[in-house]
């Protein structure tokens, strides 16, 4: 699946209104504009609550790990993960999805 990710010029803490004015093209999960990936705090944020996202595919999930391999390699983050079903295999919270 390819990365639907983009950089944004929005960087630093976000406000409601900022999420909600940012294009789909910057969160992990597009279509429920879940996870915004601005900088490199947000894209391990992204990585960390991966687990957490409810009311996703598969399918969503296989996107969003595309998308923050992007936002990773363009912030230079480092993702020892190499597919989405690694991440949360220690969860820090109960995840009845996995």
């Amino acid at each position: 699946m390819k990365s639907t990710w983009k950089p944004h010029e929005k960087h630093g803490g976000l406000s409601e209104k900022d999420k909600r004015e940012l294009p789909e093209t910057v969160f992990a999960f597009p279509r429920k504009r879940k996870e915004p990936m601005t900088d490199a705090s947000h894209v391990r944020n992204a990585v960390a609550r991966f687990d957490q996202v409810q009311g996703v595919t598969d399918e969503d999930r296989d996107l969003a790990f595309q998308n923050i391999l992007a936002a990773a390699a363009h912030y230079g983050v480092d993702v020892a993960e190499t597919n989405w079903r690694q991440l949360g295999k220690l969860p820090h919270t109960p995840n009845p999805a996995h």
